[in-house]
């Protein structure tokens, strides 16, 4: 009798956990999709894993908004996102667009970086 309790309680609790706080496996760090992105964004630090998977989220996110950068320079260029100046903190960022997804969870089967960049230019537009 307390063993089914016991089951159900637990259950319960695996049905209110984040689906974004699970283990990372390496199969997370090919990208397929904004759920791999997030999973090694908000991984556990307990996680074997988690020194890579944070250091693969920053570098992915910084990356991509770099290369939009560079493509957009110039006085010819046509930027998408303007980040304001001073630029706001690195984690405050992630957390802003962990949050972005978890109210947007539509997007989380599409590709990473078309998820990054609906955020961007959401909470950064340039001004026309």
């Amino acid at each position: 009798m307390m063993r089914g309790k016991w089951m159900i309680l637990v259950f319960i609790a695996l049905l209110c956990a984040p689906g974004w706080a699970g283990a990372v496996s390496e199969d997370d760090f090919d990208l397929d999709t904004t759920e791999d992105l997030l999973e090694l964004c908000t991984v556990p630090a307990s996680d074997p894993l988690s020194g890579e998977a944070v250091s693969f989220c920053y570098g992915f996110l910084v990356g991509a908004y770099h290369y939009h950068m560079a493509e957009n320079a110039g006085p010819s260029g046509s930027p998408m996102v303007c980040v304001p100046d001073p630029r706001p903190p690195r984690a405050k960022v992630l957390k802003m667009f962990v949050d972005y997804v978890k109210k947007h969870p539509e997007y989380t089967n599409e590709e990473p970086v078309e998820t990054w960049f609906r955020f961007l230019i959401e909470k950064f537009p340039c001004k026309p």
